[in-house]
């Protein structure tokens, strides 16, 4: 089933011990070679080292937008919620309830802003190409099998049977496309900032490296 917009929610628990390499991966992808894709990705690290959580927003099959943060708990030790809210106004993640990053439609100046249909998926796959301390560390295969556990999947979205978004997924006859989710109110707009503030450690839009002129949508 593919949906238009709406609030996606899974539970997830990621491999333990040494994760190297490893990628736990929960993600919104449309079909199709220009595709619109919304990323949690769980960047595993050697024991004892922090998981790093990675985002990414595709559109019409560019991405290159990645933040990354460090999650202020242990996700190997226990399940924690994991959220992706999508209207026609913002695309907001959420772990535990706390705004991690916000991605605001701007395509009134030119900013590409994911509207194909989306369907749900979940993976754990090999990324020690680039995972961890960007590929030098390797996935170490004597601990395999590595395993995920979710749990908890929840869905309020816009079903789209077809090929096309409807127009009526963007209607305020759903809750996640009132006015109250066109913004985040100030508490959780405090709580977004404190996390950007406090643990965020890459962010493409600061990468003068790999953009030496700022993306438009991060202006």
């Amino acid at each position: 089933m593919s949906y238009g917009s709406g609030l996606f929610h899974l539970r997830i628990k990621v491999p333990d011990r040494n994760s190297a390499g490893v990628v736990t991966a929960y993600y919104l992808t449309s079909q199709g070679r220009s595709h619109d894709e919304l990323d949690f990705e769980f960047l595993g690290n050697r024991e004892g080292k922090p998981y790093r959580l990675q985002t990414n927003v595709f559109v019409d099959g560019q991405g290159n937008r990645e933040q990354r943060i460090l999650l202020w708990f242990d996700p190997t030790a226990d399940f924690h919620n994991y959220r992706i809210l999508w209207n026609q106004h913002q695309i907001v993640f959420y772990v535990d309830n706390i705004p991690i990053r916000v991605y605001k439609n701007k395509s009134d100046i030119g900013v590409g802003y994911p509207t194909k249909p989306m369907q749900i998926q979940a993976s754990l796959w090999d990324g020690d190409s680039w995972a961890t301390n960007g590929g030098k560390t390797k996935t170490d295969w004597s601990y395999a099998p590595f395993r995920a556990s979710f749990q908890g999947f929840d869905v309020s979205g816009c079903q789209v049977p077809t090929s096309n978004i409807s127009q009526n997924c963007s209607s305020d006859k759903y809750w996640w496309n009132t006015q109250k989710f066109w913004r985040l109110d100030s508490v959780r707009q405090r709580q977004y900032e404190r996390v950007k503030h406090k643990y965020m450690t890459y962010d493409y839009c600061a990468d003068r490296n790999r953009y030496p002129e700022i993306p438009l949508e991060c202006l």
